[in-house]
């Protein structure tokens, strides 16, 4: 692996700095996601929900804080330690928590999409120098010219090319894939926020 590393030329630096760079934010998002997705939200939302609806507002903020920093348990507590707010008010506080939350999610994906973006760059300027430095072997020895001469240029070439594709597309798959489950979990905190909101009017608690 150090030999095709080596005979990628000097671009490798740049294409093996980003590379860890983006694996860092892969797996720090990967474990914040993970602890997000690990309360399930709807058997919460519908304990609490439950509560509200007997006119158990008090008995709902301990059952919230036994669940943690949860943005949507931080959101439930919110709306039921500011129930006599009107409702817009309320709806307008939610969505702030809500968008706050998912910002949290967000946090470094931008710089996992900029390093998914510049690998491929990285590699055909990868090809692009290694081409002229076949080229200029071969101007140099001119009718002399062997495939030996010519194969350092060519090895950067297409190490860097391959290098470059094989970190850009896994790192593609998992920001997809993170944007996936931030706009899921968006939806679900939106939702399950509303369904507070409508126990609380039920409820008679607004």
């Amino acid at each position: 692996m150090l030999t095709y590393v080596f005979k990628g030329g000097p671009i490798m630096a740049p294409i093996i700095l980003a590379s860890i760079f983006g694996l860092a934010i892969c797996l720090e998002r990967f474990f914040v996601l993970r602890r997000f997705g690990r309360l399930d939200m709807e058997r919460f939302s519908e304990a609490v929900c439950q509560k509200v609806l007997q006119n158990k507002a008090n008995e709902a903020v301990t059952l919230c804080k036994k669940y943690g920093d949860h943005p949507l348990v931080t959101m439930f507590v919110t709306a039921l330690e500011n129930q006599d707010l009107p409702r817009e008010e309320l709806e307008k506080m939610l969505e702030r928590l809500g968008n706050h939350a998912v910002h949290r999610l967000e946090k470094r994906l931008g710089g996992l999409a900029t390093i998914t973006g510049i690998e491929p760059l990285l590699g055909f300027l990868g090809t692009i120098t290694g081409l002229i430095r076949a080229f200029m072997a071969w101007e140099k020895a001119g009718s002399d010219i062997t495939v030996s001469a010519l194969a350092a240029g060519i090895y950067e070439a297409m190490i860097t090319t391959a290098a470059g594709l094989m970190i850009a597309i896994p790192f593609y798959l998992c920001y997809n894939y993170y944007i996936s489950r931030i706009k899921y979990y968006s939806h679900e905190l939106n939702d399950y926020s509303s369904q507070l909101l409508e126990a609380l009017a039920r409820g008679r608690l607004l």
